[in-house]
């Protein structure tokens, strides 16, 4: 039985969430969302007033990932997970090299293996709580990794693996908890895609790409090739990155979008742009990933759970409690209290806590956070 403590409200944050959802820039998209009650919910997404909406979308994450020439944001239906059987139909020739360091970053390898036209993949694979890139891979055409291993708190570095550029290989950036909340180059990548659910503080069934040209050579040439007599390539329409892009280019997606998720995402875009960008955002996400993970390297019974100081991430901090501690119940003390979304990943089992501090996510309610940690510890 979970004993009853209740936190002061002195100590409280002023924003109790700390998952993927916004926290106060929530009230500006409601009313954003109330504003365009009449003017978008319910409008074809073909229509000029939705078209608009796209087209400042894409204009403004042009702005804040500043585009390399010819690159181009790209959107689509469903979330990163169906990036992943897009990317096999149409961004993977034959064989892809993955890095696996976590649920979500072997998800995408998973995809590839159970894909019947292509060679299995290649996996580098590393414990929880590490990183491990893809090394250069004989007959890869395209690498594959996540920025943000999103069950563990571990960030990887985004730069092309040496020698595959005279491959002709892609290069495949799972950056769905990290886009907006870590530094990037997009020149190192091919495509950077995410869903809009986590740093830009929207919700889910859409992906958003960042496309280098040379991505968008080889999504139309293995269009062409699936259509040659005989090719064992299947790519239905719903997974076509040619479609996507061919849609994204007149400001719209192949099926019907949630209006209000791009209503949100607008506002969010609008709002990091407002703040100074990517530069501004990934700073306050260093802000407030350094308050948990000073706070715990100070206490008796806390510890990051990430032991290399150069993958820790600013996006999903994960915190490792003493075994006398019960991470169990101090979650669910701080949810008694209204203080939501610090459980750890299941799969992993760990005795953790885990914050996510995205751009939304208030630096001094990190820190008021960490005292309220304590005040549950203490009585517990």
């Amino acid at each position: 039985m979970v004993k009853t403590v209740m936190i002061p409200e002195s100590l409280r944050p002023s924003d109790a969430r700390f998952g993927s959802g916004p926290s106060k820039i929530r009230s500006e998209q409601i009313h954003a969302l109330d504003e365009a009650g009449s003017a978008l919910l319910g409008t074809s997404h073909r229509q000029l007033p939705v078209r608009k909406l796209v087209a400042s979308i894409r204009e403004g994450l042009g702005d804040f990932f500043s585009l390399p020439a010819g690159y181009e944001i790209v959107l689509g239906n469903g979330g990163a997970s169906a990036f992943w059987d897009l990317a096999c139909a149409s961004l993977i020739g034959r064989r892809a090299a993955f890095g696996s360091y976590g649920s979500f970053s072997a998800k995408f390898a998973q995809s590839a293996a159970l894909t019947p036209f292509l060679d299995d993949p290649v996996i580098y694979e590393a414990e929880p709580g590490f990183y491990r890139i893809p090394e250069y891979t004989e007959h890869a055409d395209a690498y594959c990794w996540a920025q943000n291993e999103t069950s563990t708190g571990v960030a990887a570095p985004v730069r092309r693996v040496e020698g595959s550029g005279e491959q002709e290989a892609l290069t495949l950036i799972d950056a769905t908890s990290g886009a907006g909340a870590l530094p990037v180059d997009v020149s190192q990548c091919d495509a950077y895609y995410f869903s809009p659910q986590k740093a830009f503080g929207s919700d889910g069934g859409l992906w958003v790409a960042v496309l280098s040209p040379a991505a968008i050579e080889r999504a139309y040439s293995l269009a062409d090739a699936a259509k040659q007599t005989g090719s064992p390539r299947w790519i239905p329409p719903f997974l076509s990155l040619r479609s996507a892009i061919e849609n994204s280019r007149k400001d719209q997606t192949l099926n019907t979008p949630a209006i209000a998720t791009l209503i949100m995402l607008a506002e969010q875009v609008g709002w990091l742009n407002g703040n100074g960008g990517l530069t501004w955002s990934t700073e306050r996400c260093a802000r407030s990933a350094g308050t948990l993970y000073q706070w715990a390297q100070a206490s008796d019974y806390a510890a990051p759970f990430v032991s290399d100081l150069q993958a820790r991430s600013n996006a999903v901090v994960t915190i490792d409690l003493d075994d006398a501690i019960d991470a169990k119940q101090v979650i669910a003390t701080l949810r008694g209290n209204g203080i939501v979304d610090t459980a750890g990943y299941r799969k992993l089992g760990r005795n953790q806590l885990r914050i996510g501090v995205f751009p939304s996510v208030e630096p001094d309610d990190v820190e008021a956070l960490t005292h309220c940690i304590d005040y549950v510890v203490e009585r517990l």
